[in-house]
Order: C-alpha cells, then sequence, then structure tokens
C-alpha cells in the first residue's frame, strides 16, 4: 500500500490512471472472503441478531492493536 501511495504522489501526469494502480493493490473479492461476512462493532446487536436468525456468534476479541502494532 505503501509504494502505491508513493506512485500516486510521483505520477501526476495526464496519463495516469488511479484506479488501474487500485485494482493492482487491493485484494479481490475472491482473495478477501472475510470482507463479504456481515461483521458487527456491538455485541449486544450480534446477540439480538444471532437470536432472531437462530444462528451463532463468533466473538473475535484481543488485547492491544487491531493490527497487531504495539
Amino acid at each position: 500500500m505503501l509504494s502505491a501511495l508513493l506512485l500516486l504522489s510521483l505520477s501526476t501526469g495526464p496519463g495516469f490512471d488511479v484506479e488501474a494502480v487500485k485494482t493492482l493493490v487491493l485484494p479481490a473479492e475472491s482473495e478477501d472472503p472475510w470482507a463479504a461476512l456481515p461483521w458487527r462493532t456491538s455485541l449486544w446487536q450480534a446477540r439480538l441478531d444471532a437470536a432472531a436468525e437462530g444462528k451463532p456468534i463468533l466473538l473475535w476479541e484481543m488485547d492491544g492493536h487491531p493490527l497487531g502494532c504495539t
């Protein structure tokens, strides 16, 4: 991602296509299946939704920075 930002800052010419760079840098839908899940940030709302749909809850909890950077 950092290299894409560097490329964007250096490429200000008229033939530069930002969308083409985004296509190269961002993962395709098939490469990122977690993005398609309906994640909840509220445990209470997740509990209500799970009860209404008869589904379990996956609680993903961790301590520290969400990207693992400490």
